[in-house]
């Protein structure tokens, strides 16, 4: 019997030709979806992991279950009923359905719907690996068939890796959060998408580069699989026994097998360099994995403990998901998609030019980027720089479109001129010195707006001063090293010879913090993160001068360097004490006058009051917050500026409310540029961990259970805890006593000092004032952050209503004497007690109070009902305080 024959002019179309929505969409969705939510992402519990899991879990496991399915069946030539089309579109919408579920069920803190979710992407991976075992079984091809076995690897390594994320989201104790973080994070990205890109590049990097494979390529892929499998099992096993050089061990067996791997890529590299944006960004993604895998490996060896990792992942995880996953994404879809779509050379050719637009722009803009937004720069210039990187990414998502569109006009256009085609090879490159020169200025630019914005967390606003009377130079240079260490410098005193040139080489060995060195000649270093260093030539020394770091807060507490010269010109010392140590860089000397800020000045028709109103407590025995530390420029009077540190971007920081039993688990991220912590009043256990201080970029799990009621202050306890309070970090937890009556209308205010440095009106409002805190000179007292802010905008209430007003005294310093001009309150709480509730039949029927007073992290509440309408003042009795802004309105109506 012969085979039929297909009519004259007919062609045979190829299975996975053409637009497949399943197959072609999803990835693009979800990173999509992940651009969306870097703008939410300080909104939502669980922000980060959300951002990072959109692009790692969602568009990096659906391209993995596209490739691999593609490659195997184009590598062992089987046929394609095998795994018919609608048998694969249905195993990725299950993993669709199934990351979807994850993803809501970790934000939403349903651990049930997350481990269904986990479930659903594990049974979809296992279905795709089964289907690619029946490939392997039924193929007779001879080469290459270790490509399928490194796709079977990575998928076994899924529901391991799934079963360790759920049992990290359900919040387990700090130690084995960081053990499950790692194993879970090796097992995931260097396992199941580490062993699918390994095992696809070895035959699809020289398919990229037009260019024969290296002889050896097939060898070095079948002894690499061990080692690459065998070593994330070794970091696995190390990870789960709690043994932490045996992980480290792990991984550094790991990147040897990645670089000996990495063999079969170097020679059709060098043989056709990288030239269009598929090559040169897969380039860049590989780069950016070795990055991840050394910064883990580092993690590891030198944390102290593994309750540490958590706080540490932020790096390799923005690594990952910022450098690695989108680039290695973009680079394969640059070159699958015009190769799957097809339609002849002249069609693969269109869209690959599509592809290609202004390919070193976004490559220049996403690396350079990505590699300054990494280093301790100011809060605006990283977010400036990772908005270009952002839209560098974005550019690929139209230029995909417009190369799908490119395509199938070409595959028209051959329809109709049949037999009319270009040659397959194509070599154009992509380099181009103008889009390099504009990439790098875009950079700078941004960079330079973000210096701009907050000159003073880049380090470019600096005191004057003299470094002593002008000297002839010696010629010779005195090198010292200086350690920022704990609140000090070591050594604190440096002895060099007058006409020196002196050059400190500053080391941050503080874990918790970033930290500075201003010298009083104005030679000042960048704020370095901890482990960071950097050489401060201070010049030639003609005289004694002194140095401190320049955070809020830290010279006062000790941080100061003295440099001491020998053979001194005479009158040199007095010299260098007239000019000074620059009067405290960034705060107000206590003897330096300024002007008063005008605390009754009406604001304008846009003003926004801090809202007061009380939200119900939230149904439910577990609450999860994340508070994200943010640095801000807020008023704090109509009019008066100042850098606030905040929880969430606000002051107060958000409001917790619960019950008695219920548990909290906060997570805490440092966006700041300092060290910060957070002290929960409301929770009882040994505050070594919890209440630790975290680098910027670093974030760490509080969790407790609140035994008792009342209403519990929060605040950040790095010291001097002072500074750090007055700087806006506090906020309340209030937890419901079993006993508490029904109120028609709930207000919580909390009272707090201001304390302005200079330029409180200026575009750059100075922070914190420590030596006001210190002498206890506050420009204002505020309730809710903003002097008078009720007095503009009253809270309201009706005749006959009861109100009940939670107030809380986050201090610093000053107690309140809480007071309603005209209201008598009926019912007072305080500390966890009643001290007046009268009721009917009650012994304290007809009783009432007029103040409530409380000292500085006190709290309680008062409650009354108003006979008549009218506008009820509501102030601190304190009246030098009530005068300073602690006033507002209550506007009652019939």
């Amino acid at each position: 019997m012969t085979a039929p024959t297909q009519p004259a002019g007919a062609r045979t179309q190829r299975p996975g030709r053409g637009v497949w929505r399943w197959r072609d969409y999803p990835s693009l969705a979800w990173l999509l979806l992940a651009a969306l939510s870097t703008t939410v992402h300080p909104f939502l519990s669980h922000g980060r992991w959300l951002m990072v899991h959109l692009v790692l879990l969602g568009a990096l496991t659906h391209a993995a279950m596209v490739w691999s399915t593609h490659f195997a069946e184009a590598l062992l030539k089987t046929t394609p009923d095998l795994d018919a089309r609608r048998r694969q579109s249905i195993r990725l919408a299950l993993l669709f359905v199934g990351v979807s579920l994850t993803l809501v069920g970790v934000v939403a803190e349903r651990w049930p719907l997350a481990v269904l979710g986990a479930s659903l992407v594990s049974l979809a991976v296992l279905w795709h690996a089964v289907m690619l075992w029946r490939r392997l079984r039924r193929s007779l091809a001879p080469r290459f068939r270790v490509t399928v076995h490194y796709y079977l690897v990575a998928a076994a390594s899924v529901p391991v890796g799934a079963t360790l994320g759920v049992l990290l989201a359900r919040g387990p104790d700090d130690d084995w959060k960081g053990r499950l973080l790692v194993g879970h994070t090796v097992v995931m990205a260097l396992g199941w998408i580490g062993l699918t890109v390994t095992g696809t590049l070895v035959t699809l990097w020289p398919t990229m580069l037009r260019t024969r494979l290296d002889p050896r390529a097939e060898s070095l892929a079948r002894r690499s699989l061990p080692l690459l499998s065998g070593s994330v099992a070794v970091v696995l096993g190390g990870a789960l026994v709690g043994s932490r050089w045996v992980a480290v061990g792990g991984l550094i067996a790991y990147a040897a097998a990645l670089l000996w791997w990495g063999r079969a890529l170097w020679v059709p590299a060098r043989t056709q360099p990288p030239r269009q944006m598929s090559t040169l960004s897969v380039a860049a993604a590989l780069g950016w994995a070795l990055v991840a895998v050394g910064w883990v490996t580092g993690t590891v060896a030198l944390r102290a403990d593994w309750a540490e990792m958590g706080d540490t992942y932020g790096v390799p995880a923005a690594v990952l998901a910022g450098g690695f996953a989108p680039q290695l994404l973009i680079g394969a879809l640059s070159h699958l998609v015009p190769t799957i779509l097809g339609g002849g050379p002249t069609a693969v050719r269109s869209a690959q030019e599509q592809t290609d637009r202004w390919a070193l722009l976004r490559l220049v803009l996403v690396n350079v980027g990505l590699v300054l937004s990494l280093m301790p720069v100011s809060g605006w210039v990283r977010v400036a720089l990772t908005s270009l990187v952002l839209a560098a990414y974005l550019a690929s998502v139209p230029l995909l479109g417009l190369a799908i569109r490119a395509s199938l006009r070409a595959r028209r256009e051959a329809e109709a001129r049949r037999g009319v085609g270009g040659s397959g090879r194509w070599h154009r490159s992509v380099w181009s010195g103008g889009q390099l020169v504009v990439g790098l200025s875009a950079i700078a630019l941004v960079v330079a707006v973000g210096v701009l914005v907050d000159p003073r967390a880049a380090g470019f606003l600096v005191a004057s001063g003299g470094g002593g009377p002008a000297v002839a130079a010696s010629g010779t240079t005195t090198t010292v090293r200086v350690e920022a260490r704990t609140m000090h410098f070591e050594p604190s005193v440096v002895t060099v010879p007058v006409g020196d040139r002196l050059v400190l080489e500053l080391v941050n060995t503080d874990p918790t913090t970033t930290h500075d060195l201003l010298m009083s000649n104005g030679s000042q270093t960048q704020r370095l993160r901890p482990g960071a260093s950097e050489r401060l030539d201070v010049g030639t020394v003609g005289g004694a001068m002194d140095g401190w770091c320049t955070v809020v807060g830290h010279r006062q507490m000790g941080m100061v360097l003295t440099v001491v010269v020998t053979g001194t010109p005479a009158g040199a010392d007095a010299a260098a004490a007239a000019h000074g140590p620059g009067a405290g860089h960034g705060t107000a000397s206590p003897e330096a006058p300024s002007s008063a800020p005008n605390l009754a000045t009406r604001p304008g028709a846009d003003f926004t009051a801090v809202s007061p109103v009380l939200a119900p407590a939230p149904s439910g025995t577990e609450h999860h917050v994340t508070l994200t530390v943010q640095e801000r420029d807020l008023q704090v009077a109509p009019g008066v500026w100042q850098r606030r540190w905040t929880y969430n971007g606000a002051v107060p920081g958000p409001v917790l409310r619960g019950k008695v039993g219920d548990t909290f688990v906060v997570t805490l991220v440092n966006d700041g540029t300092i060290g910060h912590s957070v002290d929960f009043h409301a929770g009882s256990l040994a505050p070594d961990r919890p209440m630790r201080t975290i680098p910027p970029g670093e974030s760490l799990e509080y969790r407790f259970t609140a035994t008792r009621s009342g209403i519990w202050m929060y605040h950040c306890s790095t010291m001097p805890m002072s500074s750090h309070i007055a700087a806006g970090m506090y906020g309340v937890v209030i937890i419901d006593p079993a006993d508490l009556p029904r109120a028609d209308r709930e207000y919580v205010l909390v009272q707090s000092e201001v304390y302005l440095g200079p330029g409180w009106a200026a575009a750059a409002p100075s922070e914190v004032d420590v030596a006001k805190v210190s002498g206890e000179r506050p420009d204002a007292v505020v309730f809710n952050g903003v002097a008078n802010q009720y007095d503009h905008r009253p809270l309201t209430a009706k005749v006959g209503e009861r109100v009940r007003i939670w107030v809380l005294d986050a201090g610093p310093n000053r107690p309140t004497s809480f007071h309603v001009v005209g209201g008598q309150f009926d019912r007072v709480y305080a500390e966890g007690s009643w001290l007046l509730r009268a009721a009917p039949g009650d012994p304290q029927a007809g009783a009432g109070s007029q103040v409530l007073a409380l000292a500085p992290a006190q709290g309680g509440f008062v409650e009354m009902a108003f006979s008549e309408a009218g506008n009820y003042p509501l102030v601190s009795h304190l009246m030098v305080d009530g005068e300073r802004g602690a006033h507002g309105l209550i506007e009652v109506g019939p």
